[in-house]
Order: structure tokens, then C-alpha cells, then sequence
């Protein structure tokens, strides 16, 4: 529970920590469950509307508990449908959410933090710098505020948005938890997105969830990577290759790598070549994004035919390879821009 005099957020808490809160202000435990339906099925923004409990105990709630629930301050919308939102938290600090609808499913990609620490070159959220991590009850309040924008149930997570989801290993997990638990999202339908913090992976290989793992590699080669990633300076490539195998025994699901395609810096066909005798004997696919353009970054994608030729490259080694279906690319999609246009 929370310490004294300082208020406890319902958002974030599991119907057994509900269960626990109920049970301290002297009902039964299954109120707790009654909240948490109310939190995570219904979508309440309010005690008050929880109107299956009893008054007097909504009134204890009222006193002791706080709901606070994210606004959006901005939206972009692509023609293809994909939706991009800029959510204010309580504290006045924003953060980008994406709804991505599909034929067959949709999807809500969610930041971890507001801004960044790691420093990637190519990426918008890094020009901000880290603010602070997001709890799980702000990262749960991000796939409920993007539902109620569609009708559709949002079937998907994906981990990709601001910040690096394994430097907020807890929050990240115990949000993993309760979307999958209180919110009924399948564990294999998540996807944590990670630049290689190494003994993270380890950690969540040691979880043995069933999540996707999808580590963003960028380069074949340590002195490459470095360049695009900084960070990747304290995970070298032979420990974060080790990481990801024993993800994959763990757990036995494939390790998704992204490699962004950045013209005339990581996508050459020598590197191709080496990123394919990187990932040799690894349950894995690569999923090649061409470069999303951003304003004041001096980087562009490579032509869609040397896309092909890099593709083929990986594919006649053996390798499983998919090219991400681009979403958004009208409408600032890339991680962080709409946050900068705004002004935040």
C-alpha cells in the first residue's frame, strides 16, 4: 500500500492488489475484482461510476485512491487509418501513443517513458533526452485511452513506442502482466522492443513469458552499431547474441531483429551478408524497416530496389525475413515527432 498520506493510484494495481485494498478498508475481496472490471473491462475514468459497489465504499475509495486518467492534446491521422496521439499525464509531461488497425487485428504501440536516455541517432525521442519512466498504471492507461478511439477491441501491444521498455524493467513487466491478466491480451500478442540491454533480455528470458522479443540490431559489426546506437558500447554483439539464444531456448519463441535501412550507412550488401552470418544458427527473423524520414536529421531510406537486393541477400542464407508494413509515414510516425512538433 501506499504510504501514509500519500494517495494510491488504482490504475496499474492487479485485481489481487484490489482484492488486498478492498479487504484493508473492511469489504469483502471480491470488491476488489468488482474495480478492477471497472478499471480494465469498462474503461471508468471515475469512482463514482462504479455504481455496483456500495456508496459508502465508493466514497472510502474516493478518499483513500486516486484514478488518473491521460488526455489527448493532439492527434495526427494517416489516410491509411493509422492514428498517432499525444497523451498528457497528470504531471503535465506527454507521451506518444500509435493505434494501428489492420484487416484482421488492431494494434496499439506504447511508449515507457517520456523521452529517451539511450541516444539513438536516427530516432526524434532521443533529441528530449530521459524525463522519467512511466509507471504500469500510465502504460495500461495508454492501450485503454487508444480503445476508446475505436470501436474495434485492440487485439495487439506493441512496446515500440518512446523510451527503452527493459531500462523500466518493473513498470514495463507488471504492465505486461495486467493487459494480459485484467485486459485479456493474448501473452503472445505482446512484443517487447529492446536496443540489447543484455542482462534485461536475461531477466526476461528467466520470466519464460510467452512474448515476442524484438531486439532493434541496426548493424552486423560492434563499431557500426556503436555509431547508431551509443549504448551499444556496454552490450557487444557476441554477449547480446548469447542473450538472445537463450531467450529463445527459454521460451521458445523466435527473436524478432529489426534493422532499420539507412542509405549509404548500414545497408550495404557486404552487411547484409555479415548481419546474415550473425544471426546463423539463432531461432529468429529480421524485419527490415526502410528509414522514416526525420526533420533536422540528415538521414534518408534506400531505394526500394536496394531494399530487394539486401532482402535477397539475408533470405538465401536461411533466414526468415519480413518488411515492416509502413504505417503512418504521412503523419510524424516515427518515434517522437509529434511530441517535437507540439512542443513539449
Amino acid at each position: 500500500m501506499a504510504e501514509k498520506g500519500i494517495p494510491i493510484h488504482l490504475l496499474g494495481m492487479s485485481a489481487c492488489e484490489l482484492g488486498t485494498l478492498a479487504v484493508s478498508l473492511g469489504q469483502p475481496r471480491f470488491r476488489g475484482r468488482q474495480i478492477a472490471a471497472w478499471l480494465y473491462k469498462r474503461n471508468a475514468h471515475g469512482i463514482d461510476e462504479m455504481s455496483d459497489l456500495p456508496a459508502d465504499f465508493r466514497s472510502q475509495v474516493n478518499e483513500k485512491t486516486v484514478l488518473c486518467r491521460s488526455g489527448i492534446v493532439a492527434r495526427s491521422k494517416s489516410p491509411d487509418g493509422a492514428t498517432k496521439s499525444l497523451l498528457q499525464l497528470e504531471d503535465g509531461r506527454r507521451i506518444e501513443a500509435v493505434l494501428l488497425p489492420y484487416e484482421g487485428r488492431v494494434s496499439a504501440c506504447v511508449s515507457t517513458q517520456v523521452g529517451c536516455a539511450v541516444g539513438c541517432t536516427f530516432c526524434a525521442t532521443a533529441i528530449g533526452g530521459l524525463a522519467r519512466n512511466l509507471t504500469a498504471g500510465e502504460i495500461v492507461d495508454e492501450v485503454l485511452t487508444l480503445q476508446q478511439e475505436t470501436p474495434r477491441r485492440i487485439s495487439h501491444i506493441v512496446y515500440m513506442g518512446m523510451g527503452e521498455p527493459l531500462l523500466n524493467y518493473d513498470h514495463v513487466l507488471k504492465s505486461v502482466r495486467i493487459l494480459n491478466e485484467e485486459v485479456g491480451i493474448a501473452m503472445r500478442h505482446i512484443t517487447i522492443s529492446t536496443v540489447g540491454i543484455t542482462p534485461r533480455i536475461k531477466q526476461l528470458a528467466g520470466e519464460k513469458l510467452q512474448l515476442t522479443l524484438a531486439v532493434s540490431l541496426h548493424a552486423p559489426t560492434d563499431s557500426l552499431r556503436r555509431r547508431i546506437i551509443p549504448i551499444a558500447e556496454r552490450f557487444p554483439l557476441k554477449e547480446l547474441m548469447e542473450a538472445c539464444r537463450q531467450y529463445a531456448e527459454s521460451t521458445h519463441r523466435r527473436t524478432t531483429f529489426e534493422y532499420l535501412l539507412i542509405r549509404g550507412l548500414n545497408d550495404s550488401l557486404s552487411l547484409a551478408h555479415e548481419l546474415a552470418a550473425l544471426l546463423k544458427g539463432i531461432l529468429c527473423n529480421v524485419n527490415l524497416i526502410p528509414y522514416n524520414a526525420i526533420e533536422d536529421l540528415p538521414l534518408s531510406r534506400p531505394s526500394q530496389a536496394h531494399v530487394r537486393a539486401f532482402r535477397s541477400v539475408i533470405e538465401r542464407a536461411g533466414i526468415s525475413v519480413t518488411q515492416r508494413v509502413e504505417r503512418g509515414h504521412a503523419v510524424s510516425a516515427a518515434c517522437g515527432q509529434l511530441r517535437r512538433r507540439e512542443g513539449d
